[in-house]
């Protein structure tokens, strides 16, 4: 999912919003033209700040109506279509407003305000989902926000889907590689192509594809982070709620990797936001005194650095590097220098490195640990969109080398301060244990369970459950 489809499905709301509040006011300063009074003079008294609080919450009315309607979701249908259901479930949205009014008669009496509010709300509304769509495609004929595509199949439809595509960049999609079948030589190119960022999704459309090979290429998509969809005619392996397009009259079934694509990763980001701003405000004062201790308890920098100095890494969302930051709980230049020395004494089964009675930790590190206080400074990156509040673990690169094609599942989605994982074992969960647990966060999100995870969190600190 490209971030533009993201924002410019977030942006409806708001857009539908001030559409049916600027035709409000519109149709009440409306009503007080002489073209107006001149045919019927004004015999309600409804002065406009009374007016305002009237209007306030009548467009989440319409908001609510269109979520019912599926106006909201990422991928819309033709701009027709979806003018058409605008259309209609403006309808049903004034109907539900008209009967509010029926009880508050007294307040809101104007049969003119509530009829040309009708008509210029769904005017509105058209007009700015009409902007935002034709801005959507007009970025898109930029090359911003266009997936680029591989097709596996050189049938006729797989053909067609080509040629649909270079001919209707507006779309969303760029063809940039088609190959006959799956193949060891084709999974090998499309790997190079998406570690390179040059692939965003693959679509099968050959008929004569084996179940194997489609759980091969579905497999190949989840571990490599790209989108996997297939024509109608094949048998599909087995997916999250398919969703089903239209591309040049070719019914193509698409398969999501996480409820956390569309509208799942606006809500998140947006709860992340508002949680990890109110968060760093109420610890602000407790990351100060950590801040003084690390300082006072032993020489070297606040923050954890690695032994060149230098910010240390972990790998985020698509397997891609970030800067990672939390307080230094280590004596200084002692994570490499002992690390292959004290990797024998590992704890953990599989790639991760967990040391028991780690000499290189502090007296003051080994309190922050136990209680995960020097990972307070996650919450700025939670901010700024490099972590989120749930999540799996962040690991190291060097960590992440040794993980199996499977195991880089977890990269569907950010990296958390808190998880699954976290709240079921923390240090003593095997990796694979912590593998399985992500993947069903990832395939099963809901707002429900990141409550849930947020809320057992401080429980599990607080008896130092699992901590080292």
């Amino acid at each position: 999912m490209k971030r533009i489809d993201l924002v410019i499905a977030a942006l409806l709301v708001p857009f539908d919003y001030a559409a049916v509040l600027l035709a409000g006011i519109v149709a009440y300063n409306a009503r007080f033209l002489p073209v107006f009074t001149e045919l019927r003079p004004v015999i309600f008294n409804l002065p406009f700040d009374r007016f305002l609080e009237i209007l306030l919450p009548l467009p989440l009315i319409f908001i609510g109506v269109f979520i019912l309607s599926g106006l909201y979701i990422v991928r819309p249908p033709a701009l027709g279509r979806e003018a058409l259901r605008v259309i209609v479930s403006s309808f049903s949205a004034l109907g539900t407003i008209l009967a509010i009014a029926f009880f508050y008669r007294e307040t809101f009496d104007s049969r003119f305000i509530f009829l040309a509010g009708g008509a210029l709300s769904i005017a509105f509304i058209l007009i700015g989902r009409l902007i935002l769509r034709l801005t959507q495609r007009l970025l898109r004929r930029l090359g911003i926000g266009v997936r680029k595509l591989a097709v596996i199949g050189k049938t006729n439809s797989g053909n067609d889907l080509m040629r649909y595509f270079n001919e209707r960049r507006a779309i969303g999609f760029k063809p940039v590689y088609q190959a006959a079948s799956w193949s060891d030589a084709t999974e090998n190119k499309l790997r190079t192509m998406a570690r390179a960022g040059e692939l965003d999704a693959i679509i099968l459309a050959n008929a004569t594809t084996t179940k194997d090979e489609i759980g091969a290429m579905k497999f190949f998509a989840e571990t490599e982070h790209v989108g996997f969809s297939y024509t109608a005619s094949l048998d599909p392996a087995g997916s999250l709620q398919p969703i089903i397009h239209n591309f040049g009259g070719y019914p193509v079934i698409e398969i999501p990797r996480t409820p956390l694509d569309g509208w799942g990763a606006i809500y998140k980001r947006g709860f992340d936001i508002v949680f990890s701003f109110l968060a760093l405000i109420i610890f602000c004062p407790l990351m100060l005194l950590v801040a003084i201790a690390v300082k006072l308890d032993s020489r070297g920098p606040i923050f954890f650095q690695l032994d060149d100095d230098t910010a240390p890494m972990r790998v985020g969302l698509s397997g891609k590097l970030f800067k990672y930051r939390k307080f230094r709980t280590m004596y200084p230049h002692t994570h490499m220098q002992r690390y292959n020395e004290l990797a024998e004494q590992n704890t953990r089964k599989g790639p991760l490195v967990k040391i028991a009675h780690d000499p290189r930790i502090t007296r003051v590190g080994k309190y922050l640990r136990q209680f995960s206080l020097d990972e307070l400074p996650e919450l700025w990156l939670v901010l700024v969109g490099r972590m989120s509040l749930v999540g799996p673990r962040p690991h190291l690169p060097e960590e992440v080398a040794k993980y199996r094609p499977a195991d880089r599942r977890v990269f569907t989605i950010k990296p958390g301060i808190t998880g699954m994982a976290q709240i079921s074992g923390r240090a003593n969960l095997d990796f694979q244990d912590e593998v399985a647990l992500d993947m069903h966060y990832i395939e099963t999100w809901s707002p429900w369970k990141d409550l849930v995870i947020l809320l057992k969190t401080p429980f599990v600190v607080i008896l130092r459950k699992g901590a080292v």
